[in-house]
């Protein structure tokens, strides 16, 4: 006599197959290629506004102490210290005699490469970007545009 065999039952292992794996990677991995270089900009330009806001500052106490005195300046110096910005050194320069003046912020460390100016007339002005200056005057910049 002979013996049937017992039926064999499929067994289905639960987890991912390799391919399924690999195709997930894939697709993290350009995810994280298109969104990491919008965020790196997004983190560099976020650097920026600190300076900005010193240099305004700036220029209002300046232009505060010219009402006062009649004179940007104190002796050959700006009559305002420079205030502290992060990732920025602040500096101003006197001219026409204590009548003008033109206040700097040169970046350094992560900012290195960036560069904005203030004068006495307002005018602002980005004198260095690592993408280039604008062709108007402004400081704010997305790109090579001005940022209204």
């Amino acid at each position: 006599m002979i013996v049937p065999r017992p039926p064999r039952t499929v067994r289905r292992t639960a987890g991912f197959t390799l391919i399924e794996v690999m195709i997930t990677v894939a697709i993290v991995a350009i995810l994280a290629a298109i969104a990491l270089p919008s965020y790196s900009a997004y983190v560099q330009r976020s650097r920026v506004p600190p300076a900005l806001d010193a240099l305004s500052s700036v220029a209002t106490r300046l232009e505060q102490r010219y009402q006062d005195t009649g004179s940007y300046a104190d002796g050959a110096a700006c009559g305002v210290a420079m205030p502290a910005a992060q990732n920025f050194t602040l500096s101003c320069v006197i001219s026409g005699g204590g009548q003008g003046f033109t206040a700097t912020a040169t970046g350094d460390g992560p900012m290195a490469g960036y560069s904005y100016t203030i004068n006495h007339q307002g005018v602002r002005v980005t004198t260095a970007h690592p993408k280039g200056t604008p062709a108007t005057n402004c400081w704010s910049m997305k790109g090579k545009a001005c940022d209204a």
